[in-house]
């Protein structure tokens, strides 16, 4: 593998990695936006992350990014195409509004990951602290651990998949988001309930843990999704929904 400090490989390279000892975030993500200086590339590895924030931001190519060690805050936001693995904790807003492709957090996860997320795939072996899957409009969550209160607050589309617990608060204000949970769930939010699994909710369960590379039971699964009793305004409820 080929280590740079600055976009410059040779044209032989499809590896190339990053020391952010040496190198700074926006070098490496001036690489990761340049096409031409991608063509060829197959993958890239940050060395020393060290808690950085921003790492990864805005990618939209098809390659294999390896973070080797813990990052900070809004690690892969604005993910497209690229396959992102974390090989530590993160903090905030890890793939904060995916567009497709993947990111994997081999450790926890801090608030609001996946935070308005409209397609791809996010999965956190770990637990997910609060505001998980918030705004989420599309996107498929997936975390083998535990999830903090509010999560999926205002969850718009897409799948949650929570293999621990869920904390208080839990689908507040779903709209057409499903989130399935296995252990306990503290309390749901206003209009989450909820709901019979069904043949489809254990096809997409099957089809989740396989991507996410756990091997739980769909039929361990609690479903919950929206009451849809919040969908429109009503004059004469008087706040009183």
């Amino acid at each position: 593998m080929e280590s740079v400090n600055v976009a410059e490989r040779t044209d032989s390279a499809t590896r190339v990695s990053f020391d952010l000892t040496t190198a700074s975030v926006r070098e490496l993500n001036a690489f990761l936006h340049d096409p031409a200086k991608l063509a060829g590339i197959e993958q890239v590895t940050v060395l020393n992350p060290e808690g950085a924030h921003n790492l990864a931001v805005g990618v939209a190519a098809p390659i294999d990014i390896e973070i080797d060690g813990n990052a900070g805050y809004f690690i892969a936001g604005m993910n497209k195409q690229a396959n992102v693995t974390v090989h530590g904790n993160v903090g905030w807003s890890v793939a904060e509004n995916i567009m497709s492709g993947t990111v994997r957090v081999k450790g926890i996860a801090s608030e609001c990951a996946g935070a308005s997320g409209h397609g791809g795939l996010l999965v956190i072996e770990g637990d997910a602290s609060s505001r998980c899957g918030i705004s989420m409009k599309g996107c498929d969550i997936v975390v083998g651990g535990s999830v903090g209160h509010m999560s999926a607050f205002m969850a718009q589309a897409g799948r949650m998949v929570v293999c621990g617990d869920a904390g208080g608060g839990l689908g507040d204000s779903l709209y057409e988001a499903v989130i399935y949970v296995r252990g306990t769930i503290h309390s749901l939010g206003a209009d989450a309930q909820e709901e019979p699994m069904t043949d489809d909710d254990y096809a997409a369960l099957t089809e989740l843990l396989g991507k996410a590379g756990f091997d739980h039971d769909p039929k361990s699964f609690k479903r919950v999704a929206s009451g849809r009793t919040l969908y429109h305004w009503n004059a004469d409820a008087e706040q009183d929904y």
